[in-house]
């Protein structure tokens, strides 16, 4: 019996280890994701599964614009008449309360909602929105990765700075995308990965554009 209970804790000590290896894998290098939404369309369509790299929580490094990337879902929404282009920030209220859900929010992000959007500008840029054209430190941004017919418009935020330690991002199908421009800018803590590899269907298999 002494040697079964043996065997049966070694194999118990294995499984632990390898679900801390796996968590540490997910959280620090990489994770599996799936498309859901049509926000970024064409260049993601839905039920596609990605990989999202996320050693820049070991490196400190910050994501390039135009990169794809991941953040957990503001709380909500601002309307017209309260958002205030002096102050253009997501709103974050939604903090789990004890350390079980907190490690289910935040660890294995079980119960988190993410969105998937494009990196526009950085901390300290000056962004317009107008007249179908995003405006970056008063130059029209190159955006050749949008639809000839994408229509970008904002009657939200529309007219701002970048607050430091945030980012602003938006979606590629812009009519169909709740992002920056209705959420306010994301703070970098917020980001939980940038999307490297698309590995699903196998006939778009490679890195995203």
């Amino acid at each position: 019996m002494k040697e079964k209970a043996k065997d049966i804790l070694e194999w118990v000590y294995c499984i632990i280890i390898a679900l801390i290896l796996a968590l540490l894998f997910r959280y620090f290098i990489a994770t599996p994701t799936i498309v859901q939404q049509r926000s970024m369309y064409p260049t993601l369509e839905e039920n596609q599964r990605l990989i999202l790299n996320r050693t820049y929580r070991i490196t400190g490094a910050t994501p390039k614009r135009g990169d794809i990337i991941t953040f957990e879902a503001p709380t909500r929404a601002y309307s017209k008449w309260e958002a205030d282009q002096s102050n253009p920030v997501a709103i974050y209220d939604n903090e789990p309360k004890g350390l079980w859900k907190k490690f289910v929010y935040y660890s294995l992000e079980l119960t988190k909602t993410s969105y998937i959007k494009r990196v526009i500008a950085f901390p300290g840029e000056h962004v317009k929105i107008e007249d179908n054209v995003v405006y970056i430190n008063g130059k029209v941004m190159e955006e050749n990765y949008l639809r000839e017919d994408v229509i970008t418009e904002s009657e939200i935020f529309y007219d701002f700075i970048v607050p430091e330690g945030y980012i602003f991002a938006m979606g590629d199908n812009r009519t169909k995308s709740t992002d920056c421009r209705a959420l306010g800018c994301i703070p970098m803590k917020k980001i939980e990965g940038i999307v490297c590899l698309r590995f699903w269907p196998f006939s778009a298999f490679g890195k995203i554009k």
